[in-house]
């Protein structure tokens, strides 16, 4: 079995910044199991896998595909930066013809069109609802220590636990902050919460730069103890900060070591866009 296979960076103009994926094409179906060994081989956060919908689809000429995404432990329902980099691939180096790729997955139809300097992502948006601080307590107390909460929100649709930090901390303390990401395990093992999302208002100005809010992300229970850039925490994300500032257009920063730059504008038909650059980094042949 030979396999094309890429490595691009999404949510970054720059190699080896952002968020790796790993980006398989499948002209032809593949053993169930192989989609997590390859995966497991891969040991990025995702590896994702295009497929044909018909035999007489190509690469190429096509514009809807199969879409699967893999962590080294699981298959999950939603992962932008996996999308994000899939589209990179076929637009950039397999040089799809069309503008707009609509991608068939466990989420439902996903698209992603071409932009000027970036790739543009049509996703659901997810509301997060009020959270009692007694429930998790112990999760976020293993997870930030005596760091000061002012919010706490959860996602029933896509099992993330929010956590807002106090506006009196900067960005520079949500980068430095520890998390041991393994513990959390120990204090959640109920499968009601997959992924916890920390973070922070920014100093947004006037000025057309400004960071809107920042982030990082946790997903132990899924294999990935923090995973630098997150499009499908900003489904969550965007929801959230959108009611918070009063604003449908922002700028956001995931604030993990290799960081990546998001743009967010909520749609009128109740989904999001979420804006980002994507370098690809590797292509060659897996062989099995």
């Amino acid at each position: 079995m030979k396999l094309p296979i890429f490595i691009a960076d999404a949510f970054t103009a720059e190699a080896f910044r952002g968020n790796p994926a790993a980006v398989c094409l499948l002209e032809n179906e593949l053993d169930e199991d192989m989609h997590q060994k390859i995966a497991r081989e891969m040991n990025l956060s995702e590896t994702a896998f295009i497929r044909k919908l018909s035999p007489t689809d190509n690469f190429t000429q096509s514009a809807c595909f199969g879409l699967r995404w893999f962590t080294p432990a699981s298959e999950v329902p939603l992962c932008g930066h996996a999308t994000l980099a899939s589209a990179a691939v076929l637009f950039h180096k397999i040089k799809n013809v069309n503008s707009t790729l609509t991608f068939m997955t466990l989420s439902g139809e996903l698209r992603a069109r071409k932009g000027e300097d970036s790739i543009i992502l049509d996703f659901p948006l997810y509301p997060a609802n009020p959270q009692d601080f007694g429930e998790v307590k112990e999760l976020i107390k293993t997870a930030l220590g005596d760091t000061e909460v002012q919010d706490i929100r959860y996602s029933p649709d896509t099992r993330k636990l929010l956590v807002r930090l106090s506006d009196t901390y900067d960005r520079s303390f949500l980068e430095n902050l520890k998390v041991n990401a393994q513990s959390l395990l120990q204090v959640e093992n109920t499968g009601r919460v997959r992924g916890l999302i920390v973070t922070l208002k920014g100093k947004a100005g006037a000025q057309p730069q400004a960071i809107d809010f920042y982030s990082r992300y946790f997903a132990p229970w899924v294999g990935v103890a923090e995973d630098p850039v997150t499009g499908s925490a900003h489904t969550v994300l965007g929801s959230y900060w959108s009611q918070q500032l009063g604003k449908k257009e922002m700028r956001a920063f995931q604030c993990s070591p290799r960081g990546g730059e998001l743009g967010i504008s909520l749609r009128s038909d109740g989904r999001v866009d979420i804006r980002g650059g994507a370098a690809v980094v590797l292509e060659g042949t897996l062989t099995a």
